[in-house]
Parts: C-alpha cells; structure tokens; sequence
C-alpha cells in the first residue's frame, strides 16, 4: 500500500490579486483596442510616432497576457512513499512541474523557525527556492545537495504532510 497524500496551497488573502488580476484584463483590451486602431490608421499613412506607439501597446497587451497569470498561483505538493513532487499551478490551468526529490537524500529539514534554518540558509552559494504563497505560514524547509550544488527549499506545507515527510528522513535530518 503505497503512502499518498497531496494538497494545494493557495493565497489567504486574495482580495488584491483578483482586483488587480481583473484590471490588469481590462488593461489589455484596452491596449489591444489601441493597437488595433493604430493598425488601421497606418492603412492611411506610416509616421514614425503611430508606429512606436503601436508597438508599444501591442507590446503591454502581449506581456499583460503572459504574466497575470502569475497573480492566481497555487503550489500543490504530492507525496507518495518517499518521493515528494512540487508543482506551481498558474490560474488553475497551466501546470508547471518544479520537481521531484528523494526524502531520504534531503541532508536537513524542519521548520524555518527553527535553529536549522539559519545555519543552512547563511551558508555561501546556497541556491534558495520560495515554493509557498503565505509568508505568515509555518514555514518548512529542505536541504540537500545535489550534483554539487547546495539547495535548499522552503514550502507551506499542513502538520499532516510534515507527519507523512518526517519517517522518510535520513537519521539526523530532522533539526528542530
């Protein structure tokens, strides 16, 4: 019988985001409205001015597009025995894996409010990656060293996926 468990970490507060999500949206039509006008004044004739503004709306609307979803981003966390899978999930539609790791290789864990955390995250050339949305969150990290380079990773993760983590540890990983 195989030990699984995920979960998804979403934003507490995201009152903001959305307000800003849907005037970013508005903003990009309006962008593309200008864009799209401009691009019929050019049938009439070609000046330098049209042409920069142009591009230019055409450029905000295109980024507008490709980054807000990055205002509605969840972190989904799957265990299963002892490989833990992290995934970044952008407007409940695109899913970007971050990776995979072997609990039993990870050289260090526990809370960042612990005395681990800040010998490990101090240490020099240590790559970091915030995988959490909540700040106020109990914060958990893992630290390991793979093809040479030192990483450590923090997410948000509930007790229960701490409890499910915890017994594949290698002995002397859990610091408090």
């Amino acid at each position: 019988m195989d030990n699984f468990h995920e979960e998804i970490v979403v934003q507490k507060n995201r009152a903001l985001n959305d307000i800003l999500y849907g005037f970013l949206t508005v903003m990009m039509f309006l962008f593309l409205l200008i864009t799209a006008f401009l691009i019929s004044t050019i049938m009439t004739g070609i000046s330098v001015p049209i042409i920069i503004i142009l591009v230019v709306s055409a450029g905000l609307a295109a980024l507008i597009w490709w980054k807000r979803d990055l205002l509605k981003t969840e972190y989904e966390y799957t265990i299963t025995n002892s490989e833990l899978e992290f995934a970044r999930v952008m407007n409940n539609s695109k899913r970007k894996n971050l990776g995979a790791m072997n609990l039993r290789k990870v050289d260090a864990m526990g809370y960042v409010t612990g005395k681990g955390f800040q010998r490990y995250i101090s240490m020099p050339g240590i790559k970091k990656s915030n995988w959490f949305l909540n700040s106020g969150a109990n914060l958990f990290y893992l630290y390991f060293v793979k093809d040479g380079v030192k990483k450590i990773i923090v997410i948000e993760p509930s007790e229960e996926l701490v409890s499910m983590i915890r017994p594949w540890a290698q002995q002397g990983a859990w610091i408090d």
